[in-house]
């Protein structure tokens, strides 16, 4: 038996707090460092601690869905600055994303660089393998807004990025109410000069070379109920 079908499917529960959009990194009465996180990524191929530590904190109201990543990093860099370029080429952070428990054959994937550059499409993955899965890189979430910064702006190391999504984009209320329980990973590459590639993620995949695109392998966002 693999290491996969012996780690659990990973849970969290999304706090609630009030988005009022427009303060950089506060989007409310509220810092981040108040905001609950999810445990630190591990490596996606073994689940391993990883070289360069990554923590996310996820929020949420009626409106939108709110997720920041603090990345260590000792050379944080890009060179891509336009939408949908293939970020997963150089230094990301990755949010993947699809309504309701079933194990999902179509979900958002959101990527930022360190250098703020944004990617976003929904992906069909029937099959969990490369040779079947397309992704619609035309779509674009209407509404997003995003914000990447460096922790000290002098220094191109430790950074931060903020994605907020609105629930009407990712959720057509024809469908139904909107699910309380979601599926996701959240993921990010570092690309250190002169080392290998490092891989993490909050729900390790165990695919070797590392693969995010496993949506058996995605962890349970769980939310509260909507507003009276």
């Amino acid at each position: 038996m693999n290491a996969a079908a012996n780690f659990p499917t990973l849970r969290f529960r999304v706090p609630r707090a009030p988005l009022a959009l427009g303060n950089d990194d506060v989007f409310g009465p509220w810092a981040w460092s108040e905001i609950a996180r999810l445990p630190p990524f591990s490596r996606a191929e073994d689940g391993r601690a990883p070289r360069d530590p990554t923590v996310a904190r996820l929020t949420f109201d009626d409106e939108f869905l709110a997720v920041r990543f603090d990345c260590t990093d000792r050379n944080a860099w890009g060179t891509f600055t336009e939408r949908d370029a293939p970020l997963w080429q150089e230094e990301v952070v990755e949010l993947f994303l699809a309504p309701g428990l079933e194990v999902p054959r179509r979900y958002f994937e959101f990527e930022l660089s360190p250098n703020g550059a944004l990617f976003d499409a929904v992906i069909e993955n029937p099959d969990s393998r490369r040779d079947t899965m397309t992704a619609n890189v035309d779509w674009n979430c209407e509404g997003i807004r995003w914000r990447v910064g460096r922790v000290d702006p002098r220094k191109n190391q430790d950074w931060w990025a903020i994605l907020v999504l609105p629930w009407r984009a990712i959720w057509d209320e024809r469908q139904g109410v909107r699910p309380t329980e979601w599926r996701a990973n959240l993921y990010r590459i570092e690309r250190l000069r002169g080392e290998d590639p490092e891989f993490t993620a909050w729900s390790p995949t165990f695919e070797n070379p590392a693969d995010f695109h496993q949506p058996a392998r995605f962890g349970v966002l769980s939310l509260g109920p909507r507003s009276a």
